[in-house]
């Protein structure tokens, strides 16, 4: 099989004159990243701050909301009203009647913060104002801000910078964020985020509903189109991940499958039968398989991971991770020779993807709406198969790898140029 040629970090476009290095009002040398504690969308923006270069420039600030008991049902709120709502129950003595232990996704710490590993205790709380007045008052010192955004919760929150400091900020928000994209510099969403433009869409939309269904209006100028999710994984990534758990995975047998098992969604729906159908086709390709490594996200289902646990723990050449640290997700991508990965995550299909090794998808016909358009395009664009249990796992394949965040970097560079702005060299 040929070498497979990985994207590096993308740089300044080509042919784009060097006239600003008189001063700092044009230079942009640092990032305020505005995450909601979920790596879905988290990783997203970080990646985009790796790729442009500010991965050691960068500041975390969270937009965070109440958690727990009834606190879970009340997330179709704005933030500011939950928080309001929430504080009324505190007073009001209610909240310790209502605040039930449930069952809710984790928080997780992103892979990058400043360059190091991130906790808690460093991570602000997003507050537009403050981030303004920081913005306005290191202007002339620092030159402008660049701040990304990814997630529901953080829209208010990133529209608002742009709107109180226009010529101090340059705003990317990452998904498309169902307002007027004008309220942003740019808007990165995938392709599937305007599937309810489509013709086939139309056609599942009654009539007296679509005038509520967003998009409303095809992308423009300043809206950038990803196959899949940002992320952080390049070649360079990919190499220091090779170099660090080289002793743990060098000496297993070929080919290593890394099977990766997220959690059901409202448009990816399923639970113990499709984890009893994943165990039968892990055991038809067994025999062509050197090692198998398996690992369940945060949202797994108890249910589903008991399953894989009965029916796979005990085959010698199966490793399952326990959860515990270290996280060995970037060795998995880095020494797998191949993935099998659940249809839900299109995060963890993008970061394979990105790879350039054969990608098997597991239970994407159960997918609808814009999840299933997502699976549509990558079949189609020769990146992933459907995972079936007849394939022979010592086979290879290959595809062009998906560029997503390197190309969306590109074009921030573009924008900023526009603009009359640059990134630091």
């Amino acid at each position: 099989m040929r070498p497979i040629r990985l994207p590096e970090p993308p740089g300044p476009p080509a042919g784009v004159p060097d006239i600003f290095s008189g001063g700092s009002y044009n230079v942009i040398r640092r990032a305020v990243v505005i995450g909601t504690g979920f790596p879905g969308s988290e990783n997203q923006s970080i990646g985009l701050v790796r790729a442009l270069g500010l991965s050691d420039k960068h500041v975390l600030y969270r937009v965070t909301r109440p958690r727990g008991g009834i606190n879970e049902w009340l997330h179709w709120l704005p933030v500011s009203l939950h928080k309001k709502l929430n504080y009324v129950m505190r007073q009001l003595g209610v909240y310790s009647r209502l605040l039930l232990t449930t069952r809710g996704e984790k928080l997780v710490h992103p892979p990058f913060e400043n360059g190091v590993s991130a906790g808690l205790s460093s991570v602000l709380e997003a507050n537009a104002k403050q981030i303004v007045t920081m913005a306005r008052e290191t202007y002339e010192k620092e030159g402008p801000l660049l701040v990304v955004a990814a997630g529901r919760d953080t829209i208010s929150i990133a529209s608002s910078i742009k709107r109180l400091a226009s010529e101090n900020v340059f705003v990317v928000q990452i998904q498309h964020p169902r307002v007027h994209l004008n309220r942003f510099d740019l808007v990165i969403t995938p392709r599937h985020d305007y599937y309810p433009l489509t013709p086939q869409a139309q056609e599942k939309i009654p009539q007296f509903v679509q005038r509520w269904i967003t998009p409303h209006e095809p992308p423009d100028g300043h809206v950038v189109l990803t196959t899949g999710a940002l992320h952080h994984i390049d070649s360079s990534a990919l190499r220091s991940a090779a170099s660090a758990w080289h002793d743990e995975f060098a000496p297993l047998p070929k080919p290593l499958v890394v099977v990766n098992i997220g959690g059901p969604s409202s448009r990816c729906r399923y639970g113990s039968d499709l984890a009893k159908q994943l165990t039968t086709c892990l055991l038809s390709v067994l025999a062509s398989c050197g090692s198998i490594k398996i690992s369940f996200s945060n949202r797994t289902p108890e249910k589903v991971s008991k399953i894989i646990i009965k029916e796979l723990g005990n085959i010698p050449k199966v490793y399952i991770w326990d959860g515990q640290e270290p996280d060995p997700h970037m060795g998995h991508l880095a020494w797998a020779d191949s993935f099998v990965i659940t249809a839900d995550s299109v995060s963890m299909i993008s970061e394979a993807c990105s790879t350039g090794k054969p990608v098997y998808v597991m239970g994407a016909e159960r997918c609808t709406w814009k999840f299933a358009d997502f699976h549509k395009s990558l079949r189609e664009k020769g990146v992933v198969r459907p995972f079936t249990g007849s394939e022979d796992m010592s086979e290879s394949w290959s595809y062009p790898p998906l560029n997503d965040t390197a190309e969306a970097a590109s074009r921030v560079h573009e924008a900023l140029a526009e603009r009359g702005w640059r990134l630091r060299p």
